[in-house]
C-alpha cells in the first residue's frame, strides 16, 4: 500500500501543475472556491474525503496515488491492492480476453511493463528471450529491446524502439509511477540499433516486397485503389519468427471503473496482423506454443 509523510496540499498542487491545470480551472471544475484550493495547497485547509475524490477526479489522478492523497490529509486508504491471483472475476476476465485473442498473440502487465499473464500465442514473442531480460519478474519493455533478448529479431528496431519510448516517456508523465523513471532509464541506455542494416533492409523490402514475398500487398489496397501499409497507419512491429516475419500492429485494453490499485494498473496487449501474410502464419497450428513465458 502507497505511504507518504508529504502533505496533501503538496500532491494537489503537484497533480494540478502535472496537468497543466490553472487554481481556476480546477476550482470551477471541482466545485470549491480558487481561494478554498489555494488554501488547501498552502496547507492552510484540510480537504474532506470527498473532496480529495473530487480533485483525483478532476486531475485524473491513478488509484495508486490518490491514496497518498488521502494518507496525507490524515485519512485512511480507500483502494486496496490485492495480489494479481486474488482478482478473482476480474483476473477471469483478463484470462477470457487473453484466450478468446488466439491465435493473436496478447499479454497482461503492470504499471511497469512486468508479466502477469499471457496467452499460447505469445511464445512465439517472448519465448527466446532468454539471459537478463528473462529474470523475475519478466519486464516485457527489457525482453523485447535488451540485445540478449528480442531485438535482433525485430526488423525495424530503429523504429520500433524509438515509439517505445516515446510511450514509456508518456506513461511516466501521466502517471508519475514508481519504477518507471528507473525501467526508461534502461531501456535508454540499452545499444542503438545498426541503423545502417535496417535502412538497407527497408530498401530492399519496399513497395510490393516490403513483405517479404509481397503477400498482403495486394490485400491491403483501400478503396482508393491506393495500397496501404501499416507505416501509413501505426507503427508496426516487424518481428522474424523460424514460421516467418510478422509485421503486427497492437491495441491496449484496459479495465473501466476500477477500484482495486492492482485492476487500475493493469493493460491488456493484443497483436493483430498488419497485412495477410502474417494473417496467414498466425492461423497455422504450429504457430502456438504449448505454454507462454512467465
Amino acid at each position: 500500500m502507497t505511504t507518504t509523510t508529504e502533505p496533501v496540499g503538496v500532491l494537489v498542487r503537484r497533480w494540478r501543475e502535472r496537468r497543466r491545470r490553472s487554481q481556476l480551472d480546477v476550482s470551477l471544475a471541482a466545485e470549491l472556491s480558487t481561494r478554498h484550493l489555494s488554501c488547501i495547497e498552502t496547507g492552510r485547509a484540510n480537504p474532506s474525503r470527498d473532496m480529495i475524490r473530487r480533485l483525483c477526479d478532476e486531475l485524473d489522478v491513478p488509484l495508486r496515488e490518490r491514496n497518498a492523497f488521502y494518507l496525507g490529509a490524515g485519512f485512511a486508504p480507500v483502494h486496496p491492492e490485492r495480489p494479481f491471483a486474488d482478482l478473482g472475476a476480474a483476473r477471469d476476465a483478463v484470462e477470457a480476453v487473453l484466450t478468446g485473442h488466439e491465435p493473436n498473440p496478447a499479454l497482461a502487465v503492470n504499471v511497469r511493463w512486468e508479466l502477469l499473464a499471457a496467452n499460447r500465442a505469445m511464445g512465439v514473442f517472448l519465448g527466446d528471450a532468454g539471459g537478463e531480460p528473462s529474470r523475475q519478474p519478466f519486464n516485457v519493455l527489457k525482453a523485447t529491446l535488451h540485445p540478449d533478448g528480442m531485438a535482433g529479431r525485430i526488423r525495424n528496431l530503429a523504429q520500433w524502439r524509438a515509439h517505445v519510448l516515446r510511450r514509456v516517456r508518456r506513461q511516466l508523465a501521466r502517471t508519475s509511477a514508481s519504477g518507471l523513471a528507473e525501467l526508461l532509464a534502461e531501456l535508454e541506455g540499452y545499444p542503438l540499433p545498426d541503423k545502417d542494416a535496417e535502412e538497407s533492409w527497408e530498401a530492399g523490402n519496399s513497395d510490393g516486397d516490403r513483405y517479404g514475398d509481397g503477400a498482403g500487398a495486394g490485400d491491403a489496397r483501400a478503396s482508393s485503389g491506393n495500397v496501404v501499409f501499416p507505416d501509413d497507419l501505426v507503427v508496426p512491429l516487424r518481428l522474424s519468427t523460424a514460421h516467418g516475419e510478422l509485421a503486427l500492429l497492437y491495441t491496449t485494453t484496459v479495465f473501466g471503473s476500477p477500484r482495486d490499485v492492482t485492476l487500475d494498473e493493469i493493460a491488456i496487449e493484443t497483436f493483430f496482423p498488419a497485412d495477410a501474410h502474417t494473417a496467414a502464419l498466425l492461423r497455422e497450428p504450429g504457430m502456438i506454443q504449448t505454454r507462454g513465458p512467465g
